[in-house]
Protein backbone atom coordinates (compact mmCIF):
# COMPACT_ATOMS: atom_id res chain seq x y z
CA UNK A 1 0.00 0.00 0.00
CA UNK A 2 2.98 2.57 0.79
CA UNK A 3 5.04 1.99 -2.45
CA UNK A 4 1.67 2.44 -4.37
CA UNK A 5 1.20 5.52 -2.59
CA UNK A 6 4.44 6.71 -3.55
CA UNK A 7 4.35 5.49 -7.17
CA UNK A 8 1.39 8.38 -7.43
CA UNK A 9 3.24 10.63 -5.49
CA UNK A 10 5.84 10.73 -7.72
CA UNK A 11 3.68 10.35 -10.84
CA UNK A 12 1.13 13.18 -9.55
CA UNK A 13 4.87 15.80 -8.96
CA UNK A 14 5.86 14.80 -12.53
CA UNK A 15 2.29 16.52 -13.65
CA UNK A 16 2.67 19.26 -11.44
CA UNK A 17 5.96 20.16 -13.15
CA UNK A 18 6.71 19.56 -16.58
CA UNK A 19 9.90 20.97 -16.62
CA UNK A 20 13.73 19.82 -15.38
CA UNK A 21 15.59 21.95 -12.57
CA UNK A 22 18.51 23.10 -13.47
CA UNK A 23 21.38 20.35 -13.95
CA UNK A 24 24.49 20.04 -11.27
CA UNK A 25 26.37 23.30 -10.83
CA UNK A 26 29.09 23.82 -8.30
CA UNK A 27 31.66 26.37 -7.82
CA UNK A 28 30.25 30.12 -8.46
CA UNK A 29 27.37 29.55 -9.71
CA UNK A 30 25.67 32.93 -8.73
CA UNK A 31 25.84 36.41 -10.33
CA UNK A 32 25.30 34.90 -13.59
CA UNK A 33 22.71 37.33 -15.75
CA UNK A 34 22.95 36.57 -19.74
CA UNK A 35 25.43 33.78 -19.34
CA UNK A 36 27.11 32.57 -22.50
CA UNK A 37 28.76 29.19 -23.04
CA UNK A 38 31.36 27.67 -25.19
CA UNK A 39 34.06 24.68 -24.50
CA UNK A 40 37.64 24.63 -26.29
CA UNK A 41 39.48 21.80 -27.87
CA UNK A 42 41.43 21.23 -24.39
CA UNK A 43 37.99 20.37 -22.95
CA UNK A 44 37.76 23.72 -20.94
CA UNK A 45 34.35 25.29 -20.68
CA UNK A 46 34.20 28.88 -20.98
CA UNK A 47 31.12 31.30 -18.92
CA UNK A 48 30.83 34.62 -20.22
CA UNK A 49 28.07 36.77 -18.76
CA UNK A 50 26.84 40.52 -18.37
CA UNK A 51 28.75 43.11 -16.10
CA UNK A 52 32.12 43.02 -14.66
CA UNK A 53 33.05 44.12 -18.40
CA UNK A 54 32.03 40.60 -19.58
CA UNK A 55 32.87 38.16 -16.59
CA UNK A 56 34.84 35.16 -17.03
CA UNK A 57 34.78 31.48 -15.50
CA UNK A 58 36.53 28.41 -16.76
CA UNK A 59 35.62 24.97 -15.30
CA UNK A 60 36.63 21.41 -16.29
CA UNK A 61 33.17 20.18 -16.62
CA UNK A 62 30.21 22.16 -17.24
CA UNK A 63 29.03 21.31 -13.92
CA UNK A 64 31.80 22.77 -12.60
CA UNK A 65 33.83 23.78 -10.59
CA UNK A 66 33.33 27.29 -12.09
CA UNK A 67 35.94 29.54 -11.14
CA UNK A 68 36.18 33.63 -11.89
CA UNK A 69 39.21 34.26 -14.32
CA UNK A 70 38.66 38.36 -14.66
CA UNK A 71 37.31 40.85 -17.33
CA UNK A 72 37.51 39.60 -20.93
CA UNK A 73 37.03 43.55 -21.68
CA UNK A 74 39.12 45.21 -18.88
CA UNK A 75 39.40 48.84 -20.27
CA UNK A 76 35.63 49.16 -21.35
CA UNK A 77 34.64 49.19 -24.78
CA UNK A 78 36.08 51.25 -27.36
CA UNK A 79 31.95 52.75 -28.32
CA UNK A 80 31.42 56.34 -27.50
CA UNK A 81 27.89 55.13 -25.91
CA UNK A 82 26.88 55.36 -21.83
CA UNK A 83 26.94 51.71 -20.32
CA UNK A 84 30.62 51.33 -22.17
CA UNK A 85 32.09 50.38 -19.14
CA UNK A 86 29.17 48.17 -18.29
CA UNK A 87 28.79 45.31 -21.06
CA UNK A 88 25.66 43.29 -21.45
CA UNK A 89 24.53 40.15 -22.98
CA UNK A 90 27.90 38.36 -24.50
CA UNK A 91 27.68 35.86 -27.30
CA UNK A 92 30.59 33.97 -28.47
CA UNK A 93 31.40 32.06 -31.88
CA UNK A 94 33.94 30.14 -33.00
CA UNK A 95 34.99 30.68 -36.59
CA UNK A 96 37.89 28.80 -37.86
CA UNK A 97 40.80 29.97 -35.31
CA UNK A 98 39.18 32.68 -33.84
CA UNK A 99 36.50 33.04 -31.00
CA UNK A 100 34.14 36.20 -31.78
CA UNK A 101 32.52 37.68 -28.42
CA UNK A 102 29.66 39.88 -29.29
CA UNK A 103 28.31 42.21 -26.79
CA UNK A 104 26.08 45.04 -26.09
CA UNK A 105 26.76 48.81 -24.68
CA UNK A 106 23.45 50.33 -23.34
CA UNK A 107 22.19 51.60 -20.06
CA UNK A 108 18.62 50.44 -18.90
CA UNK A 109 15.74 51.47 -20.64
CA UNK A 110 17.66 53.62 -23.11
CA UNK A 111 17.93 53.08 -27.03
CA UNK A 112 21.45 54.84 -27.07
CA UNK A 113 22.69 51.31 -27.93
CA UNK A 114 25.07 49.12 -29.95
CA UNK A 115 26.28 45.47 -30.78
CA UNK A 116 29.73 45.53 -30.22
CA UNK A 117 32.42 42.60 -30.84
CA UNK A 118 36.17 41.65 -29.88
CA UNK A 119 38.46 38.78 -30.91
CA UNK A 120 40.47 36.09 -29.54
CA UNK A 121 42.27 32.61 -30.38
CA UNK A 122 42.08 31.45 -26.74
CA UNK A 123 39.61 32.96 -25.02
CA UNK A 124 41.76 33.21 -22.13
CA UNK A 125 41.78 36.60 -19.62
CA UNK A 126 44.16 39.21 -21.32
CA UNK A 127 43.89 37.39 -24.72
CA UNK A 128 40.40 39.72 -26.05
CA UNK A 129 41.16 42.36 -28.81
CA UNK A 130 38.28 44.99 -28.76
CA UNK A 131 37.04 45.50 -32.31
CA UNK A 132 34.19 48.06 -31.36
CA UNK A 133 30.96 48.39 -33.36
CA UNK A 134 29.51 46.02 -35.70
CA UNK A 135 27.46 47.95 -37.27
CA UNK A 136 24.69 47.53 -34.91
CA UNK A 137 23.32 50.71 -33.48
CA UNK A 138 19.99 52.38 -32.48
CA UNK A 139 18.89 55.74 -30.72
CA UNK A 140 15.59 57.50 -30.09
CA UNK A 141 12.85 56.96 -31.79
CA UNK A 142 14.49 53.57 -33.67
CA UNK A 143 11.94 50.72 -34.17
CA UNK A 144 14.42 48.09 -32.22
CA UNK A 145 16.62 48.57 -29.09
CA UNK A 146 20.41 47.15 -30.24
CA UNK A 147 21.31 45.01 -27.58
CA UNK A 148 21.32 41.33 -26.95
CA UNK A 149 23.37 40.02 -30.30
CA UNK A 150 23.41 36.27 -31.03
CA UNK A 151 25.87 35.09 -34.23
CA UNK A 152 23.95 33.09 -36.63
CA UNK A 153 26.38 30.71 -39.06
CA UNK A 154 24.19 29.74 -42.00
CA UNK A 155 26.08 27.19 -45.19
CA UNK A 156 26.06 30.51 -47.10
CA UNK A 157 25.71 33.48 -45.25
CA UNK A 158 26.11 35.16 -41.65
CA UNK A 159 23.60 37.34 -39.71
CA UNK A 160 22.93 38.63 -36.13
CA UNK A 161 19.79 38.71 -34.57
CA UNK A 162 19.04 41.37 -31.84
CA UNK A 163 16.36 42.92 -30.39
CA UNK A 164 14.68 44.35 -26.87
CA UNK A 165 11.15 45.83 -26.31
CA UNK A 166 10.27 48.19 -28.80
CA UNK A 167 9.35 46.63 -32.04
CA UNK A 168 11.36 43.26 -30.66
CA UNK A 169 13.46 40.79 -32.55
CA UNK A 170 15.44 41.32 -35.63
CA UNK A 171 18.14 39.71 -37.81
CA UNK A 172 20.80 41.42 -40.16
CA UNK A 173 23.11 40.17 -42.86
CA UNK A 174 26.79 40.66 -41.46
CA UNK A 175 30.30 39.72 -43.32
CA UNK A 176 32.94 38.40 -41.38
CA UNK A 177 36.12 38.43 -42.50
CA UNK A 178 39.77 39.09 -41.43
CA UNK A 179 38.33 39.00 -37.66
CA UNK A 180 36.06 41.72 -38.89
CA UNK A 181 32.55 41.67 -38.24
CA UNK A 182 30.19 44.21 -40.33
CA UNK A 183 26.51 44.47 -41.00
CA UNK A 184 26.48 44.76 -44.49
CA UNK A 185 22.14 44.69 -45.09
CA UNK A 186 18.74 45.03 -44.17
CA UNK A 187 17.32 44.32 -40.89
CA UNK A 188 14.06 41.73 -41.36
CA UNK A 189 11.93 41.81 -37.99
CA UNK A 190 11.40 38.14 -36.73
CA UNK A 191 9.30 38.39 -33.73
CA UNK A 192 6.66 40.86 -31.94
CA UNK A 193 4.73 40.93 -28.87
CA UNK A 194 1.91 43.79 -30.03
CA UNK A 195 0.43 44.19 -26.75
CA UNK A 196 1.49 45.01 -23.47
CA UNK A 197 5.17 46.70 -23.38
CA UNK A 198 6.34 44.23 -25.88
CA UNK A 199 8.52 42.70 -23.59
CA UNK A 200 10.36 40.56 -25.74
CA UNK A 201 14.15 40.31 -25.91
CA UNK A 202 17.65 37.85 -26.14
CA UNK A 203 16.96 35.93 -29.27
CA UNK A 204 19.08 33.07 -29.94
CA UNK A 205 18.91 31.14 -33.10
CA UNK A 206 20.03 27.09 -33.36
CA UNK A 207 19.88 24.55 -35.96
CA UNK A 208 18.49 21.09 -35.49
CA UNK A 209 16.68 18.70 -37.79
CA UNK A 210 16.96 21.35 -40.85
CA UNK A 211 14.89 23.76 -38.64
CA UNK A 212 15.92 26.78 -37.57
CA UNK A 213 14.74 27.62 -33.73
CA UNK A 214 14.19 30.87 -32.33
CA UNK A 215 14.57 31.15 -28.56
CA UNK A 216 13.55 34.21 -27.01
CA UNK A 217 12.78 35.67 -23.38
CA UNK A 218 9.62 37.04 -22.75
CA UNK A 219 8.73 38.95 -19.49
CA UNK A 220 10.13 41.24 -16.95
CA UNK A 221 13.68 40.40 -16.48
CA UNK A 222 15.26 42.49 -13.75
CA UNK A 223 14.74 44.19 -10.18
CA UNK A 224 12.34 41.51 -9.36
CA UNK A 225 12.98 41.76 -5.46
CA UNK A 226 11.86 45.15 -5.75
CA UNK A 227 9.01 44.96 -8.63
CA UNK A 228 7.47 41.75 -8.45
CA UNK A 229 5.38 41.15 -11.94
CA UNK A 230 1.60 39.72 -11.96
CA UNK A 231 1.94 35.63 -12.04
CA UNK A 232 2.79 34.94 -15.50
CA UNK A 233 4.38 38.34 -16.37
CA UNK A 234 8.04 37.40 -14.80
CA UNK A 235 10.78 36.04 -17.53
CA UNK A 236 10.09 33.16 -19.24
CA UNK A 237 11.90 31.05 -22.46
CA UNK A 238 9.61 30.61 -25.62
CA UNK A 239 10.17 29.62 -28.63
CA UNK A 240 9.32 29.89 -32.32
CA UNK A 241 10.56 27.33 -35.38
CA UNK A 242 11.38 28.50 -38.78
CA UNK A 243 11.54 26.08 -42.42
CA UNK A 244 12.79 28.12 -44.26
CA UNK A 245 15.49 29.42 -43.11
CA UNK A 246 17.61 31.84 -39.82
CA UNK A 247 15.28 35.05 -41.39
CA UNK A 248 12.14 33.41 -41.06
CA UNK A 249 9.38 32.91 -40.97
CA UNK A 250 9.05 31.15 -37.39
CA UNK A 251 6.38 30.72 -36.42
CA UNK A 252 5.30 28.62 -32.78
CA UNK A 253 3.96 25.21 -32.23
CA UNK A 254 0.19 25.74 -32.85
CA UNK A 255 0.95 27.90 -36.25
CA UNK A 256 1.06 31.70 -34.98
CA UNK A 257 3.42 33.71 -36.54
CA UNK A 258 6.14 34.56 -33.85
CA UNK A 259 5.92 38.25 -35.77
CA UNK A 260 2.00 38.42 -34.38
CA UNK A 261 2.72 37.25 -30.44
CA UNK A 262 3.55 33.66 -31.63
CA UNK A 263 5.77 32.02 -28.97
CA UNK A 264 5.55 28.63 -27.20
CA UNK A 265 7.09 27.81 -23.70
CA UNK A 266 10.12 25.85 -23.43
CA UNK A 267 11.24 26.88 -19.85
CA UNK A 268 8.87 29.05 -17.86
CA UNK A 269 8.83 29.48 -14.12
CA UNK A 270 8.36 25.86 -12.38
CA UNK A 271 9.54 24.75 -8.88
CA UNK A 272 11.94 26.40 -7.19
CA UNK A 273 12.92 28.25 -10.12
CA UNK A 274 11.64 31.70 -11.30
CA UNK A 275 12.19 34.16 -14.17
CA UNK A 276 14.43 31.46 -16.33
CA UNK A 277 15.76 33.52 -19.68
CA UNK A 278 18.70 35.30 -20.85
CA UNK A 279 19.15 31.64 -22.67
CA UNK A 280 21.37 30.18 -25.42
CA UNK A 281 21.52 26.51 -26.77
CA UNK A 282 25.23 24.84 -27.27
CA UNK A 283 25.81 21.85 -28.81
CA UNK A 284 27.91 20.19 -26.57
CA UNK A 285 30.57 17.59 -28.05
CA UNK A 286 29.93 14.94 -25.35
CA UNK A 287 26.30 15.72 -24.70
CA UNK A 288 24.76 17.34 -27.85
CA UNK A 289 22.15 19.58 -27.16
CA UNK A 290 21.66 22.06 -24.15
CA UNK A 291 20.15 25.15 -23.48
CA UNK A 292 21.84 27.67 -20.48
CA UNK A 293 20.36 30.31 -18.70
CA UNK A 294 20.05 32.77 -15.60
CA UNK A 295 17.06 32.02 -13.08
CA UNK A 296 16.08 33.14 -9.82
CA UNK A 297 16.59 30.50 -7.11
CA UNK A 298 13.26 31.42 -5.14
CA UNK A 299 14.89 29.99 -1.74
CA UNK A 300 17.71 32.09 -2.31
CA UNK A 301 16.94 35.72 -3.03
CA UNK A 302 15.23 37.55 -6.18
CA UNK A 303 17.92 40.58 -6.27
CA UNK A 304 19.83 40.49 -9.28
CA UNK A 305 22.93 39.65 -7.65
CA UNK A 306 21.36 36.68 -7.29
CA UNK A 307 20.31 35.21 -10.19
CA UNK A 308 21.95 31.71 -10.88
CA UNK A 309 23.56 29.82 -13.81
CA UNK A 310 21.25 27.07 -14.85
CA UNK A 311 21.59 24.62 -17.74
CA UNK A 312 19.62 21.47 -18.98
CA UNK A 313 19.77 19.05 -22.01
CA UNK A 314 17.36 19.88 -24.79
CA UNK A 315 15.52 17.14 -26.97
CA UNK A 316 13.87 17.81 -30.15
CA UNK A 317 12.90 14.27 -30.84
CA UNK A 318 9.35 15.00 -29.97
CA UNK A 319 8.99 17.85 -32.76
CA UNK A 320 9.66 20.73 -30.40
CA UNK A 321 12.14 21.18 -28.41
CA UNK A 322 11.76 19.95 -24.21
CA UNK A 323 13.77 20.27 -21.21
Amino acid sequence: MATTILIWLNIFAALVSAYSTPLACTGTCGNAHDPAIIKRNDGTYFRFSTNGKIAIHTAPNITGPWVYKGAAIPRGSSINLKGREDLWAPDVTKIGSLYYMLYAVSAFGSQDSAIGYATSSTMDVGSWTDRGETGIRSSKNAKYNAIDGNLVLAPDAAYITFGSFWTDLYIAPVSITEGRIRKTGSDVQIAFQPSGEHAVEAPYIFKNGGKWWLFFSAGKCCALDKNRPARGQEYKILACVSNGGPTGPYVDRDGKNCKSGGGTAVLPSHDWVYAPGGQGVYDDPSMGPIIYYHYVDTRIGYADGQKKFGWNRVRFDGGWPTV
